[in-house]
């Protein structure tokens, strides 16, 4: 994976990869930056969410989300906790959250308990799930997502569990929340590489 990003030329890295284009983010002089994160920053900002000496508690510490996420919102004056699989007493870190950005790729991980009443919560996890028993204890019958597990045999569920939307101040849906952000944030990239390449020459 490593060889592969590496093996991308840095000003076309549109996917914000590349190690050179991962250590001007790293300074703060970000360049072109992973769409996913960018995505949510964006959404963040758009939704006037305030971020400066905010907690934010990102589960997750991938090169592609995770990091990435966290020195965004470093870069934007919040106060940082990257959490993992061997962080212990997880739920007790979640809790002092104002924003909780969950990227681990395990549907329903995150429970209510494990969330600061009126925090702000994005979902950045998509896992299709065809256990039947699970859907079922999620979404009662005759619900649209039971009608269209009923229908396609499977669910895209996040990381977040749907009645976290009871305790928290904002959630992003999955779908069609942070993803369709990812993509723009795609294209935003492409446009700034052209952008800068034109300029160059």
């Amino acid at each position: 994976e490593q060889r592969i990003f590496d093996a991308v030329d840095p000003v076309k890295d549109v996917d914000g990869f590349h190690p050179f284009n991962v250590g001007l983010l790293v300074q703060k002089r970000p360049a072109l930056v992973a769409c996913t994160p960018l995505g949510c920053i964006e959404l963040l900002e758009r939704e006037r969410i305030p971020l400066r000496g905010k907690h934010a508690v990102v589960i997750g510490r991938s090169d592609i989300v995770g990091k990435p996420m966290a020195l965004l919102l470093l870069h934007r004056h919040a106060t940082v906790t990257i959490c993992h699989s061997k962080t212990a007493d997880l739920p007790s870190i979640t809790r002092q959250a104002d924003i909780l950005v969950a990227a681990i790729g395990r549907p329903v991980f995150v429970t209510p308990n494990m969330v600061k009443p009126g925090a702000t919560v994005i979902d950045v996890g998509t896992s299709r799930v065809e256990d039947r028993v699970l859907i079922e204890s999620l979404f009662p019958a005759g619900s649209k997502r039971r009608v269209a597990f009923e229908k396609r045999g499977s669910l895209t569920l996040g990381d977040v569990h749907p009645s976290v939307e009871e305790v928290a101040g904002n959630l992003t849906p999955v779908p069609g929340g942070v993803g369709p952000l990812t993509i723009a944030m795609l294209l935003k990239n492409t446009v700034t590489a052209a952008e800068r390449r034109l300029n160059r020459g």
